[in-house]
């Protein structure tokens, strides 16, 4: 009976629950990992509508190519700024992967934030998807190694005296605070909307940068909870997080999702201007 009693202990402190969907972390999966593990879950890819057409067209933005240390090389998206200047945002993208969306949103972020330079990376190797079952398939096909291999190549592309921001959104927000802590110390400012948190402290206590999150409470996975249990691991970590909370659902701040919060939107935008220009001088 004690045996039985310790294996249903055991089991149940191994099981992370989001939503109706478990996440076994007895095989310490990765945060974003995890949020991966997530596209198994028919509820999750069907509470992610395909999105409406969005197309833009920049007279400025340029497509990059740069090399990773796996021997490979990565194509990016990157608005130069006007005058030479060591502050970067490196964005990651949500999990329909580097669409018309994020370079839109990337632009409009490049002319209210002044002279800085952006980089849209590309964790999916050129794939986009325009279907949630296409969007499952290629966000549970990230190969780690080679994300964090494209997130290094564009640290080193922006150069040793970099002062990097990073921000994403769903998929790209837990890339987000990722890409932060492989930063180190050119880490300067992290903005996360609605993505999968970092859960280890210690890792939690290497990062350079103050934290802004942006987060869906009516989310049935990124939920209060997780919320509220980073937030207690960034307290505990000596970290600054600031969290804005809105009575939104996930990817409440694309307008291409049907579920679209206009208010939320510009409010979670407002916040992440002034955050990231308080940091980025």
């Amino acid at each position: 009976m004690k045996k039985i009693i310790l294996f249903t202990l055991f089991v149940g402190l191994c099981s992370f629950a989001f939503g109706q969907s478990k996440v076994v972390c007895c095989g310490k999966p990765s945060a974003t990992r995890q949020f991966a593990m997530l596209a198994s879950s028919s509820k999750f890819r069907m509470a992610h509508k395909n999105p409406l057409p969005i197309h833009f067209q920049s007279a400025i933005g340029t497509a990059v190519t740069y090399k990773t240390a796996d021997g490979k090389e990565s194509a990016a998206y990157l608005l130069k700024a006007k005058k030479a200047t060591n502050n970067y945002i490196l964005v990651i993208h949500e999990w329909w992967g580097l669409n018309d969306f994020v370079k839109r949103e990337s632009e409009k972020i490049y002319n209210d934030l002044g002279n800085v330079n952006i980089i849209d990376l590309d964790l999916y190797d050129g794939k986009v998807a325009t279907t949630r079952e296409d969007a499952g398939k290629y966000m549970q096909a990230v190969n780690e190694d080679r994300a964090k291999a494209i997130i290094n190549g564009a640290i080193s592309y922006a150069g040793p005296k970099a002062h990097i921001a990073t921000l994403g959104w769903c998929f790209g927000g837990g890339w987000s605070l990722q890409t932060s802590l492989l930063a180190g110390k050119k880490a300067v400012a992290c903005v996360m909307y609605y993505g999968m948190p970092e859960q280890d402290v210690n890792r939690l206590k290497t990062l350079n940068a103050d934290v802004l999150g942006n987060f869906a409470n009516k989310d049935q996975w990124i939920n209060p909870k997780v919320v509220a249990k980073f937030d207690a691991d960034m307290k505990a970590a000596g970290k600054k997080l600031y969290l804005h909370q809105y009575d939104a659902d996930h990817g409440f701040a694309n307008p291409s999702n049907p579920i679209y919060d206009s208010n939320a939107t510009k409010d979670a935008y407002a916040n992440t201007i002034t955050f990231l220009k308080a940091r980025l001088k």
